[in-house]
């Protein structure tokens, strides 16, 4: 059976895998985090200024 040949390799497979410890998932949190609040500011910071140019012109 095919299905189970699959499963018996994907748990082989699994076992293979180095999984990151708490303090690597946590670090990497971290930047994604402040990576996305940085990328928040600045996209909203260009927002509010094509909101004023477009008043300004209107």
């Amino acid at each position: 059976m095919k299905i189970v040949t699959f499963v018996k390799e994907s748990y082989a497979e699994l076992r293979k895998v180095i999984w990151p410890g708490r303090d690597d998932v946590i670090s990497s949190v971290k930047v994604v985090l402040i990576s996305t609040a940085i990328v928040a500011a600045v996209l909203g910071l260009i927002d509010v200024l094509l909101l004023f140019g477009i008043r300004a012109i209107f």
